[in-house]
């Protein structure tokens, strides 16, 4: 036994050792290229110059619009595209934004890709080879340098480092020639666009137009030029070829045209853009507006412990929250307000503040786990008067979604559920905050987050709209305390009735208790 333990300890070292740096690829610094340097970047601030520093906002809510905008920021860029994501999925919807992306590089635009590294397990190679065409440089960030080659050895590397590995970018960001972004909640994959067949998350994000968009690009920059930031090709033995990319931009051709005889409504839907296109539409809808862009700092993920506040969106965002006095809406997928949250909600009420939360239901939420942090402040948030809605899983439709763009409606994916994966707030009904941000403490401590802060009435009540639809009864859970324990009132066949039970499958209930019991609620 003496004999094999060296043995084994040399095999899982020599396992780990396996994802190790293979290339010396250099980290050469780059930064956001001036709106001046594209005819689209100058035609955007020449709409903004009228407005005297104030930016243009469109949201988006509906997923087909969200998707059109992304894939029409493609084909008008003409010098630059920054990309910034926690998780990008293959899927139908992902392979015609690459399809966009690599013609857009084509043509001359410069395309730079963070990736939070969670989205590239296992894929180093395939993600390595669009950063073989000479426009497209992609990184990931907060990388796990050891035992990337499988998905054991990954697990472990990331046990063995687990204080900075639970740590990721939580980050979106699209910005196109410096001058518009898209802003908000969405990553990439067919389940944010209403493309999946099993479950498609509800979202809201932001079209920013001006001077927002230059903020947003140095946000990027900062990410970009960070420390944590490495270069695919880094991972790598050897670096793919042009051969490779061609290969491989054939593949996705084939894919392309295969979904295209398939699953021809689906492709349709998604290649609106191509025969119908909006951007043009909606740069005339934009509501001009003061705001910040607020991010945190890359370096709060190396911190040893809780980060020091001035690293921190949180801290940006404080003085809206301190200064509400009327009336404060929050959306969040994943509700989890720890002590100090409640605090705030609690005194926020107590002082006479209308305070509605809008979150997950334990059989909407993808995170049961989540829901098992979140649950035990239900009561005493109801006891002072905090109002508590919890979104219901949501069916599939038949592909009619109603008059208009909707927040909480599908259209496309009969088989599939929807669940809550927004992220606002609204401010007296004044000021509406759009980001990737959720009030919990992953999003508070952990994760690096980005956001727009709005002062202007007529979008906080857009946003408003959007939440208060959700809280409807037939899509809610009004959470409400009865003789002392919480029940659930909502609406079916259009009668009211009261739940005393939480709806939701045993094995939710499991995971949300499991969460509570052994106490993860600070890493959710």
């Amino acid at each position: 036994m003496r004999i094999r333990q060296p043995l084994l300890a040399f095999l899982l070292l020599t396992s780990l050792l396996g994802g190790c740096t293979t290339l010396n690829v250099p980290l050469e610094p780059s930064q956001a290229l001036p709106a001046a340097d594209s005819a689209f970047g100058r035609s955007i601030q020449a709409k903004a110059a009228p407005h005297q520093g104030q930016s243009g906002f469109r949201l988006l809510s509906d997923s087909a619009e969200a998707f059109t905008a992304r894939a029409e920021l493609i084909r008008s860029a003409q010098s630059s595209l920054d990309l910034q994501y926690y998780i990008v999925h293959d899927g139908i919807s992902t392979r015609i934004l690459v399809s966009e992306l690599l013609m857009a590089a084509d043509r001359g635009v410069r395309v730079r890709i963070l990736l939070d590294d969670t989205t590239s397990d296992g894929l180093d190679q395939i993600i390595a080879t669009l950063a073989a065409h000479p426009k497209i440089q992609i990184r990931v960030f907060n990388p796990l340098h050891l035992g990337r080659s499988t998905v054991v050895t990954r697990t472990m590397g990331r046990l063995f480092n687990l204080s900075q590995q639970h740590r990721r970018m939580h980050n979106k960001l699209w910005v196109a020639d410096n001058s518009v972004a898209i802003v908000g909640g969405r990553n990439l994959g067919d389940e944010y666009f209403d493309a999946g067949s099993n479950l498609n998350f509800t979202d809201i994000d932001m079209l920013s137009v001006g001077p927002v968009a230059e903020q947003l690009g140095h946000s990027f920059d900062e990410y970009w030029n960070s420390a944590l930031s490495k270069p695919i090709e880094q991972f790598l033995w050897t670096r793919p070829t042009a051969k490779d990319l061609q290969n491989t931009r054939t593949r996705l051709d084939e894919s392309l045209e295969e979904t295209r005889k398939q699953n021809h409504a689906l492709y349709q839907q998604l290649m609106t853009y191509t025969t119908h296109p909006s951007l043009d539409v909606w740069l005339r809808e934009l509501i001009w507006a003061w705001n910040q862009a607020l991010w945190d700092a890359p370096s709060k993920v190396l911190v040893k412990g809780e980060p020091d506040p001035h690293l921190l969106l949180a801290t940006q965002l404080a003085p809206e929250l301190k200064g509400v006095t009327k009336e404060l809406i929050m959306v969040s997928a994943y509700m989890v307000p720890g002590e100090p949250g409640m605090v705030y909600l609690v005194g926020r009420a107590d002082a006479g503040v209308s305070v509605t939360l809008l979150t997950n239901s334990l059989e909407a939420t993808d995170v049961p786990a989540a829901h098992g942090g979140y649950a035990p402040y239900r009561k005493t948030l109801l006891e002072h008067g905090v109002q508590l809605f919890e979104l219901r899983r949501q069916p599939g439709d038949n592909g009619s979604s109603g008059s208009g763009p909707s927040l909480f409606h599908t259209g496309s994916s009969p088989g599939s559920d929807s669940s809550l994966h927004s992220k606002a707030m609204i401010f007296d009904q004044q000021k509406a905050f759009i980001g990737s941000f959720n009030f919990d403490s992953r999003s508070l401590l952990w994760n690096t987050e980005v956001g727009v802060l709005v002062d202007n009435p007529q979008l906080a009540r857009r946003v408003r709209e959007l939440a208060l639809e959700g809280m409807a009864p037939a899509l809610s859970y009004h959470a409400q305390l009865e003789n002392g324990q919480i029940v659930w009132v909502t609406e079916d066949d259009g009668k009211l009735h009261t739940l005393t039970k939480e709806p939701g499958s045993w094995w939710r209930r499991f995971n949300a208790w499991m969460s509570t019991t052994v106490g993860l609620e600070r890493m959710l």
